[in-house]
């Protein structure tokens, strides 16, 4: 089977091929135009079982995803005593709604306090004007954010929102995701604190 997902916003495309997954498609093509959508769906793939090939076709890239998907697992948590953790969503690159270079400074401290805590959150997710974070050139904010990562968060990172603001190859630690992966994350967490 084939999916033409070209032209589709984030998360259109991992949203079209997980139905189709799910209804026990075995061999999947899915057509996209832009290389977050093939780490999208490559990641869906990978989290499902099947095989996953990708390239590039005329006008555009393809995701081949085949095999027999098993149920999604949920992930390894970083705080398993408090059933499924908590998460930190993060849509801007400071704190509060004050002077920025405040809110910039207090959203380093809140950072490296996170990574340095008993409990660091099961899930890191950024969005908006947060992506300028982890894919900026503060050495204490990308240190603190892999930190995070090395204790057993999973950082998910907005690719439409690093699309946005040209910041694609700029990305230093996490994973370029999706508005799915992201809410997903959400749902599964027992709380979520927004910074």
């Amino acid at each position: 089977m084939q999916i033409d997902a070209r032209g589709k916003a984030c998360p259109q495309p991992v949203i079209m091929a997980k139905k189709e997954l799910d209804g026990g498609c075995q061999d999947l093509t899915v057509l996209v135009d832009n290389r977050t959508a093939i780490e999208n769906l490559t990641r869906l793939g990978n989290s499902a079982g099947v095989h996953v090939a990708s390239g590039e076709t005329e006008g555009g890239f393809f995701v081949r995803l085949t095999g027999e998907a098993k149920p999604v697992e949920a992930p390894v948590i970083a705080c398993p005593t408090t059933g499924m953790g908590y998460a930190v969503f993060i849509g801007k690159d400071h704190v509060g709604s004050g002077d920025h270079t405040l809110g910039y400074n207090l959203m380093k401290m809140a950072l490296y306090t996170l990574a340095q805590g008993d409990s660091v959150p099961a899930y890191v997710l950024f969005m908006n004007d947060g992506v300028k974070l982890p894919a900026g050139e503060e050495p204490q904010v990308i240190e603190s954010i892999q930190t995070l990562v090395d204790r057993g968060s999973i950082v998910h990172v907005c690719g439409t929102c690093l699309n946005y603001y040209n910041l694609s190859e700029n990305l230093k630690v996490g994973l370029v995701s999706n508005m799915y992966d992201i809410l997903s994350a959400m749902q599964r967490a027992d709380k979520v604190i927004t910074l």
